[in-house]
């Protein structure tokens, strides 16, 4: 006799919530938020690196989420269609960031070292850091690109689609990232 995987019953009951929230039972959307929220609230700090900006990134995530869903077709799981939506969301707030800020600043190149990159980093010179600390100091496109090959496990290729910019560029800033880490965790 073979036990039955929980894994099933787990996907089985989120299919169930996200066909009811579809359907617009803020209830099953709800549920589905609690089951996710710290997830993508930790994805969404890990790529902003500020706390703060973190809960609107996932706010964001979250109304966008709820405005998508009647197009989410299920091929892929809740949680994975969720995740990519997330990285979307951050993407796309870094990009406007970015261009706002050249818009502002016309002398000032796209360089993702960012005047409250450059603050962040004087305010926390001298202080012992830990790898999450060493990530958040990283500039927004080395530790972007960081997060998603290191730790969320995406491939150049995907990164390179995602953020659109070249491989290359996603290899260069990776190598950057790692090369700041070191210097960071070292200090």
């Amino acid at each position: 006799m073979t036990l039955p995987d929980p894994r099933d019953a787990d996907a089985a009951h989120e299919a169930a919530l996200v066909s009811r929230a579809r359907q617009g039972e803020s209830e099953a959307f709800e549920a589905l938020y609690r089951s996710t929220a710290g997830r993508v609230f930790a994805l969404c700090l890990r790529m902003s690196g500020d706390r703060e900006r973190a809960r609107e990134l996932a706010h964001d995530v979250f109304v966008r989420a709820w405005e998508k869903l009647p197009g989410f077709r299920g091929e892929a799981a809740f949680s994975t269609w969720l995740h990519r939506l997330a990285v979307n969301v951050v993407l796309e707030r870094q990009r406007g960031e970015r261009r706002r800020q050249a818009h502002e600043e016309p002398g000032l190149e796209e360089d993702d070292e960012t005047p409250a990159m450059r603050r962040v980093v004087r305010i926390d010179e001298g202080d012992r850091l830990d790898l999450e600390a060493a990530i958040a100091r990283l500039p927004t496109n080395a530790r972007t690109v960081f997060v998603l090959h290191e730790v969320q496990g995406y491939r150049h290729d995907e990164i390179a689609q995602a953020m659109a910019i070249a491989e290359g560029t996603v290899r260069a800033h990776l190598h950057r990232a790692r090369r700041l880490l070191m210097e960071f965790l070292s200090r």
